[in-house]
């Protein structure tokens, strides 16, 4: 029986049902469950992480990723278009991907993640070439540490057929619901704890048929999987949407089965007020990417109006080539900041900012054992250097987002620590970067 005692922590902010934060705290966690938190615990044969000092979270989950982007960070030509024309001039980039860019690139940006206090993140892969399966990135996720919820994306309808991806990029549909099978079967666990689930994850109605996801859908729930896409991201997207469905995105993804609690779409920076009440009534999850949003300048979701009406919200770093970071904390800070911009100074606090990067995130992906430190809830711990220069002179744990530090000092999944002192320890990060550059410099050339 394995055991950790968390000791003496400066504060743990819980994010349980009543939204504690203890000071001078403790935290035991035994074969990856946390059994006791409060002051004063003891546990005689557990090995003690000494807290003090330090303010304690539960970790971060990122409901929104394309780990294979950390590859083409700031690609000329790319760095200042909108959405499409930024697609355009990637796709013959990624064509040229295979399985070692697809495992390599995810683990730099797992270990991205990670630093920045992330335990649980999805990842939306929909292009496979040379070869390149969504088992890649799922081996990748494994030996980090990291919990993994892998989507089987897809892209479809090619430029020959009015799609925007080049025709090289695309696949067969009938393929692609085998191959949907295929990695559900070998890889989801759906029991409380597990580290591995798949989703399936059409990209958008730009790059798949109607038939396509109606079908997913159908397969999805067959399955007993959540179903992920991307969906009104910009005006663009809207009026792509009007122009070929007839309809605004919302009613596209309703009338194809594509809302419920099983659900969540990433960016809806554009949904109206109606969009957010069905998205409310049916339970539909949205991944906010405050900083990719940004980055491509789609515009500031409406997180106020959807938070308020009741839309299950998390956090998303989005790719790597559109954030260009994949650093979760501080896309929390991102999101109170924008809020904030569009809707006033009083209109997002730094703890609704954190609780949407842990709780809202685990509810978002269907993971009501993660996202806060509480009794019985799986060991996904944040542990933050309250003495770091960031925070120095800080009144109030509200420093971590509306200060710092932005790295973590330590985290720890299923009660197994894989940061240390601000260093990865269950991957050899130097040799990493230099096979991640080289890649990179072969891509460029």
């Amino acid at each position: 029986m394995a055991e950790t005692l968390i000791k003496d922590a400066d504060v743990i902010v819980t994010m349980d049902d009543h939204r504690r934060e203890l000071q001078r705290a403790d935290l035991l966690i035994r074969d990856g469950v946390i059994t006791e938190v409060g002051q004063g615990l003891r546990a005689e044969k557990a090995t003690v992480f000494n807290a003090g000092g330090k303010i304690v979270t539960p970790g971060l989950v990122n409901t929104h990723h394309h780990l294979y982007q950390t590859l083409t960070r700031a690609v000329p030509g790319a760095q200042d278009a909108l959405l499409f024309g930024w697609l355009q001039r990637l796709y013959p980039i990624w064509a040229r991907f295979g399985p070692e860019e697809m495992f390599v690139s995810a683990q730099v940006g797992l270990a991205e993640l990670a630093l920045s206090g992330c335990t649980l993140t999805s990842d939306h892969l929909y292009l496979y070439p040379n070869g390149a399966r969504l088992d890649d990135t799922i081996a990748a996720a494994q030996e980090v540490g990291m919990r993994f919820h892998a989507t089987r994306g897809a892209m479809s309808i090619g430029e020959s057929d009015g799609g925007l991806p080049p025709d090289a990029l695309v696949e067969n549909e009938r393929a692609i619901l085998e191959d949907s099978i295929r990695v559900i079967d070998a890889f989801h666990d759906p029991d409380p704890g597990a580290m591995v689930r798949v989703g399936v994850a059409p990209c958008s109605p730009f790059s798949v048929s109607r038939d396509l996801m109606r079908d997913a859908a159908v397969l999805a729930r067959d399955k007993g999987v959540m179903m992920h896409t991307h969906l009104a991201e910009n005006d663009e997207d809207i009026a792509y949407s009007l122009a070929k469905f007839g309809c605004r995105p919302g009613q596209y993804a309703e009338d194809l089965g594509w809302t419920g609690a099983d659900v969540w779409h990433a960016h809806c920076v554009k949904l109206d007020g109606q969009e957010i009440d069905l998205f409310a009534r049916s339970r539909t999850g949205v991944a906010h990417c405050p900083c990719s949003n940004c980055r491509l300048g789609s515009g500031i979701a409406p997180i106020r109006q959807m938070r308020d009406a009741g839309v299950p919200v998390g956090l998303g770093v989005d790719g790597s080539a559109s954030n260009d970071i994949g650093n979760l904390v501080a896309e929390a800070r991102q999101a109170m900041l924008l809020q904030r911009v569009q809707n006033g100074a009083d209109a997002m606090s730094a703890r609704e900012a954190l609780e949407i990067a842990t709780r809202g995130g685990a509810q978002v992906l269907g993971r009501d054992d993660c996202g806060q430190l509480a009794v019985g809830k799986r060991a996904d711990i944040a542990i933050w250097n309250a003495q770091a220069v960031e925070n120095a002179g800080s009144w109030d744990p509200a420093a971590l987002l509306l200060a710092g530090p932005a790295k973590v000092d330590a985290l720890f999944v299923e009660g197994r620590q894989i940061v240390a002192e601000g260093q990865m320890i269950t991957i050899d990060m130097g040799r990493l970067i230099a096979r991640q550059n080289s890649l990179a410099a072969k891509l460029a050339s």
